[in-house]
């Protein structure tokens, strides 16, 4: 069976969202779209028969990214007639608007018009059709002071290292776009590789776009195709209470990886000691009675990995 796009859910303990997600796909597949769900290494049941969705292959332990780059590489083996097959990724705490994914696809196969878009990322909007962000500016050390001091002088002052970019309705061309949901060229992986398997959750969309960029690729936000992005349906990291949470392990890991690997190890150091300036301000506005504006434990837990960034990492978290 020949296929022009393929859709790929990926579950870790979250059998529920997983189903909802497929749910949300039907009626809005046709022949030419295979739909591929992955768990990975959930131990909690998801991926057992009575509990899988469609499920076509399963991973013990080795992260977000390789469940991913695990089955791009049946769909590629199955079918290599196809060398601009776009790959889509679609996490389960995802839903798709109506005719999102036909739209996509059809986006995806414009090379006349958008040859160099070679990753191309959805609109984002929460469970009350808000729009949340999902098209960003490069990631960078001084962006750690804007995020630290989380204030609207210094993201004003600063605006062009704050990644959020504002809400637009019209495509545009970001430097990085979330990877909640993403179509990717086959031809990007050919060029660039696959995703950093030293990651097991978090900063490996910046990674690839970076290194998409750096391979002469263009990255595209489509807000036009809509997607119900549930945040923190997986890690809780990025749920609407994440100020009164530790964040877990592996998010202050792959952030001292990615900081590490593009910037060097005092560029990590860097980005540390400028989060805690912009904490200074921070702290000063709470004792005024603002919100707390950061994570619990988060000045201690940034420094994690800050002496060898980049060694490999042991396998899923328990």
């Amino acid at each position: 069976m020949t296929f022009d796009l393929a859709v790929i859910v990926l579950n870790y303990r979250t059998p529920e969202l997983t189903g909802d997600c497929l749910a949300s796909l039907v009626g809005e597949v046709d022949s030419g779209t295979r739909v591929v769900v992955v768990d990975n290494g959930s131990g909690d049941g998801s991926a057992e028969p009575d509990r899988a969705h469609d499920r076509r292959a399963r991973m013990v332990g080795v992260g977000f990214r390789a469940a991913l780059d695990c089955e791009r590489r049946v769909c590629r083996r199955q079918q290599p007639r196809h060398p601009r097959r776009p790959t889509g990724r679609l996490p389960p705490a995802e839903q798709r608007h109506p005719g999102t994914t036909r739209r996509a696809a059809l986006v995806a196969r414009c090379n006349a018009t958008r040859p160099a878009a070679g990753v191309i990322g959805a609109g984002l909007v929460d469970g009350r059709g808000d729009h949340t962000d999902s098209s960003f500016r490069m990631l960078g050390p001084l962006a750690e002071l804007v995020r630290g001091a989380n204030s609207g002088p210094v993201t004003r002052l600063m605006r062009r290292f704050d990644p959020a970019l504002p809400p637009t309705t019209e495509p545009m061309e970001p430097d990085w776009v979330g990877f909640a949901s993403v179509l990717v060229r086959r031809e990007v992986f050919d060029v660039v590789g696959l995703l950093d398997e030293g990651y097991f959750m978090y900063f490996e969309d910046v990674d690839f776009c970076r290194r998409a960029r750096r391979a002469g690729w263009k990255i595209l936000y489509w807000p036009q195709a809509k997607v119900v992005h549930l945040g923190g349906g997986t890690s809780r990291v990025t749920e609407p209470t994440r100020m009164q949470r530790r964040a877990p392990r592996y998010y202050y890991e792959a952030r001292a990886r990615y900081f590490a690997k593009f910037y060097g190890r005092p560029g990590l150091w860097l980005a540390n000691g400028l989060w805690h300036l912009g904490r200074a301000v921070s702290v000063t506005r709470e004792l005024f009675g603002r919100q707390v504006s950061h994570r619990e434990h988060e000045g201690v837990d940034i420094w994690i990995n800050a002496l060898d960034p980049l060694r490999p990492r042991r396998g899923a978290p328990s």
